[in-house]
């Protein structure tokens, strides 16, 4: 026993010359003037905010309130002890000091627990291989010739164009997309419409506390590119009418996870100033210390820094995307946040809608199906920091092609929550009732989302005072939602150019019309009741 424990004894100090330090999350007794803050609401958070919060019915409570500034200060001024990043949500902060200086924080009365992001406080061997650049895939760049529009076979695999076709593109929707840098992003041509129009709403870095997001990775820059840009006659990102906050939180000279912190931190600011989605092309399991690295174990949804911020983030009704990861040939399954029940998880496919191999897979720890669905990742078109269309691969695009799409979706019922969307782009994906664990539910089909969203709550109020058709686009029968007041209704259908082809009756037991005898092509369907009208654009297969 004695020469176990001077085994252990000389580890340990083998581990605190190599790292000196430890990082942990402090979490606090309580925060102040909770009553006062909850009752006046706009003390702590914007209007855009709360406007969103009660279209969701989503609720204002505690974790909205600030973390205690007093308590804050009293570990900032403790010798040897460093804040990086703080969390309203779990009320705690992400700090890094000498083990007895942490230990030590237990003793504080304000403080409830410490919790080291090294779960066995290095008492093993920590000797390991140097931390695998995450972005390695993603930087490999892709000298492919393109004819016009070299974003089309992106955005036409998920069906985005049908949205932009209907005139949605993400106007009226707030993004916060967070990564490791955003450079050129003020004179870059692919975002001038965003700058000339004030859809840029903010910037900030989480790391220099300040708001120059200059750093210097291009990753950003691309990802923000398959949402945001545009490049007449060259490329359009999958939500071109949307507005952006842009933050950094990943730092690309280190790998720790202070920046799950950072993320988290990023994620109430963009909750406090109303934003509705978030892209994040990021993902953490593997740390420079190894005995911070995530365990397959650890990937649960609920257990890293990460996916407990994304869980608050949803049930404060934001919808998250995050990367599913590149660790298909190695590590291999879904890095956080994108385990966590609170994010949509995607992974990355090829051109022609193949599984990529390098795309990280499921399920996560506790069996929840991961990623959750697919978009085109290999030689998947961005534009650079200086304005020039490119090609790269990795899950970190096929998230953002992805949020865009959301966006311009929401955009067509704002009312809808982020549960709701969330599941009718699931249920819309080609593999939805055969999901696998390397591509989930499959690659989502936005025609098919789009013509579920607006029949959504056929037995609420939606659908209470308006009519509903169905499916659309139609083979040879068309439906119809009739509000429950509504005893019969007359069915035209017209031709572009306004020639009647189809007039008939409906009634809530004889809801269909047989448009089988009409040729194909697109046509205006209008249904009348009294004073309730509704048209709608009707395409036939």
């Amino acid at each position: 026993m004695k020469k176990i424990g001077l085994l252990l004894s000389f580890l340990f100090f083998q581990v605190s010359i190599v790292y000196g330090q430890e990082d942990a999350l402090v979490f606090f007794q309580d925060k102040e003037n909770v009553a006062t803050a909850l009752e006046n609401p706009i003390s702590i958070l914007t209007q855009k905010a709360i406007d969103r919060k009660l279209l969701h019915n989503t609720p204002i409570d505690v974790r909205d309130v600030p973390v205690n500034e007093s308590y804050i200060a009293t570990i900032k001024d403790i010798s040897g002890i460093t804040v990086f990043a703080k969390s309203k949500w779990m009320n705690c902060v992400y700090v890094r000091g000498d083990l007895q200086s942490l230990e030590a924080l237990e003793g504080l009365d304000f403080v409830s627990d410490v919790e080291f992001a090294d779960k066995s406080l290095n008492l093993g061997p920590i000797i390991g291989n140097p931390t695998e650049d995450k972005f390695q895939i993603e930087k490999q760049s892709n000298k492919i010739v393109y004819d016009y529009g070299a974003a089309t076979n992106q955005v036409e695999m998920i069906a985005a164009n049908y949205l932009h076709q209907q005139d949605f593109t993400g106007v009226g929707i707030d993004i916060a997309v967070l990564d490791s840098g955003f450079p050129g992003v003020l004179t870059n041509p692919a975002f001038e419409s965003i700058l000339n129009q004030g859809r840029l709403l903010g910037t900030y870095n989480f790391i220099t506390r300040d708001e120059p997001i200059d750093t210097s990775s291009s990753h950003g820059s691309k990802t923000f590119s398959d949402i945001g840009g545009y490049l007449e006659g060259q490329f359009v990102g999958t939500a071109p009418g949307a507005s952006f906050y842009l933050y950094v939180t990943e730092d690309v000279t280190q790998e720790n996870p202070v920046e799950e912190a950072w993320w988290v931190e990023a994620l109430e600011r963009a909750d406090s100033l109303g934003v509705s989605l978030v892209n994040t092309s990021l993902g953490y399991q593997d740390y420079d210390n190894p005995a911070y690295t995530h365990s397959y174990e650890d990937l649960d949804g609920f257990t890293t820094i990460a996916a407990r911020g994304a869980n608050h983030a949803f049930d404060k009704g934001m919808l998250l995307l995050t990367s599913a990861g590149n660790d298909g040939q190695s590590f291999g399954y879904v890095a956080t946040p994108a385990d966590a029940p609170g994010c949509l998880s995607i992974g990355a496919v090829d051109q022609d809608g193949i599984y990529a191999g390098f795309s990280s897979y499921g399920p996560n720890a506790s069996g929840l199906r991961k990623p959750d669905v697919m978009a085109q990742g290999v030689s998947a078109a961005v534009v650079d920091q200086n304005g020039a269309v490119d090609f790269n691969s990795g899950t970190s695009f096929s998230s953002p092609i992805m949020a865009g799409a959301i966006a311009s979706l929401w955009q067509s019922r704002p009312e809808a929550t982020n549960a709701q969307i969330m599941q009718i782009v699931r249920a819309s994906a080609h593999l939805f009732e055969n999901p696998t664990d390397l591509m989930g539910y499959g690659i989502p089909n936005f025609e098919t989302a789009y013509n579920a969203l607006q029949i959504l709550g056929a037995q609420t109020d939606f659908l209470e005072i308006q009519f509903a058709m169905y499916p659309n686009p139609a083979q040879d029968i068309i439906s119809f939602n009739i509000p429950s007041a509504i005893e019969k209704a007359q069915v035209c259908v017209f031709t572009v150019s306004g020639q009647q082809v189809i007039s008939s009756k409906i009634t809530p037991n004889q809801n269909t019309v047989d448009i089988s005898g009409v040729a194909s092509g697109v046509y205006i369907a209008k249904v009348v009741s009294g004073t309730i009208k509704n048209s709608f654009k009707l395409i036939k297969k």
